[in-house]
């Protein structure tokens, strides 16, 4: 009878896991400051737009602050990769700003960490959401991609 449930095979790389379960904990934080420069401007990407900090250069700083609030906690080998984002982008920042973003575990699973994240430029919250981080084995993942 197939109960639906797929089994995993047993790790035969020698590599030990990790369950994030047993390193990060919720409520873990970091915070970042970055003064906009024009490299980080919808106009610099896109021609005839507006030098205002761009959305995909704030969601980077989220995933940043994300990754030091956990990073000096894992074990070694293992680094994280974002998985996902859902962000809202509610105010436009000019060059010069100066964006604080910040990000605070809310959810730990065996290889998924889940953060709240928000920036602020020098008058009002800019951005917010969510965002996820997995657990990956660096050397394990580099043999993957170099045998294809």
């Amino acid at each position: 009878m197939d109960s639906g449930l797929a089994l995993r095979a047993p790790r035969n790389d020698g590599l030990k896991p990790m369950d994030a379960r047993d390193h990060i904990k919720i409520g873990m934080s970091a915070e970042r400051t970055l003064v906009v420069p024009p490299e980080r401007t919808v106009g610099h990407f896109v021609a005839h737009m507006p030098m205002v900090f761009a959305t995909p250069m704030m969601i980077l700083e989220m995933e940043l602050a994300s990754g030091q609030a956990i990073n000096p906690y894992l074990a070694p080998g293992w680094v994280t990769v974002g998985t996902e984002v859902d962000i809202r982008h509610l105010a436009a920042s000019p060059v010069g700003a100066t964006i604080r973003t910040t990000s605070k575990v809310i959810a730990v699973e065996r290889r998924v960490i889940r953060f709240a994240v928000e920036a602020f430029d020098d008058r009002r919250r800019i951005g917010e959401g969510r965002h996820a981080r997995g657990l990956v084995n660096r050397e394990s993942f580099a043999k993957r991609f170099a045998a294809r």
